[in-house]
């Protein structure tokens, strides 16, 4: 069904073809992979490459990059061959497109080649923006697969909890909050963690089961420890600090981590208006303006002030103002996590 994109303007252009999530992708003349993910957008090239072998094994793959693209190409790769098998052509890197890629590209929508399948790869940006509006008001018969970043633990949970129930395996919620705990940071290592559990582990992945494979992944990084202690959990905070130290983390980047947070719940105490709006008067993304109106309930701005006067001290001490930094970051960590009741 054709859907209308919104925005503020309305020059925005009419999209006229179907959008798609990566795990929906199927062939078309020309398949846009759009959205900074990566992984995703990785991961659904290979199915409907996939799905194009299993239809024709003899299948011809090719690749391109629009960044270095040279004149003909495109029309070489996508002419007929002596044996007439079907074609894929991956395109990577169209965000980076050269001039010549974009014209010949822009014309071969106009007559795609039979039995050929042509992918293009864009990962964001304006670059290309031609290309793109001809393709979603139906140039070329393509569709889109939109690959956005998985930026919500929800998200990430959902996904895990998608890797397993596409194999038909068991998982307790439990052990579905514990993997997105131990690989929050990479989509891909998630992604790696379901599939060694699905393989190797009993009928019913646990809790237990993840404690047993990735007991030494469960992630204490700085952001970690910060949304322990503004959470107000100040022993677990304390206990995610110490491991974080034991295990290598730098103080430095501890601080600055706390010093992030802390500092986006200021601009955002007492501020009011929808999400997108705050977002774009701070320069910061609406999920980030939401967290921060989360994290900031129940803080005073005397506390949050003071919170941010020892994050400058704590700074100074870590950089060798004083001699025991691991003292100074369990102080600050305790300040925090009684919303600045100790840090007088």
């Amino acid at each position: 069904m054709a859907a209308r994109a919104t925005g503020k303007t309305a020059k925005k252009a009419t999209v006229s073809i179907d959008q798609v999530a990566w795990h929906q992708i199927r062939p078309a003349p020309v398949v846009l992979v759009s959205g900074p993910e990566q992984f995703l957008a990785d991961r659904a090239v290979r199915q409907l490459r996939d799905q194009l072998a299993a239809e024709d094994p003899s299948i011809e793959v090719n690749d391109l990059d629009a960044g270095q693209y040279q004149p003909g190409e495109l029309v070489s790769l996508a002419s007929p061959s002596l044996f007439a098998e079907p074609r894929l052509i991956r395109v990577a890197s169209v965000e980076k497109c050269t001039d010549a890629f974009l014209s010949e590209t822009l014309r071969y929508l106009e007559s795609p080649a039979d039995d050929t399948y042509v992918v293009l790869r864009h990962g964001g940006g304006v670059r290309g923006k031609k290309l793109l509006d001809a393709l979603r008001s139906g140039t070329g018969g393509g569709i889109e697969v939109v690959c956005a970043e998985l930026k919500k633990d929800t998200e990430k949970y959902d996904f895990a909890a998608a890797e397993f129930s596409a194999e038909r395996r068991r998982v307790t919620s439990g052990a579905l909050r514990a993997l997105v705990t131990a690989f929050n940071d990479d989509l891909a290592e998630l992604a790696s963690a379901c599939q060694q559990l699905i393989s190797d582990a009993a009928e019913e992945v646990t809790e237990v089961t993840v404690e047993k494979y990735y007991s030494g992944r469960v992630e204490t990084n700085a952001f970690k420890v910060a949304d322990m202690a503004i959470a107000g959990r100040q022993g677990e905070a304390l206990v995610l600090l110490r491991h974080a130290l034991s295990t290598g983390a730098d103080p430095v980047p501890v601080v600055a981590a706390f010093a992030v947070k802390v500092r986006t719940m200021a601009k955002v105490q007492g501020a009011y208006g929808p999400a997108a709006q705050l977002a774009s008067r701070f320069g910061m993304a609406p999920w980030q303006v939401e967290r921060a109106q989360r994290d900031v309930r129940g803080w005073s701005e005397e506390g949050l002030g003071r919170c941010i006067e020892l994050l400058a001290e704590t700074d100074a001490a870590v950089k060798g103002a004083e001699r025991d930094a691991v003292y100074a970051l369990e102080r600050m960590v305790t300040a925090v996590a009684t919303r600045g009741q100790l840090a007088r």
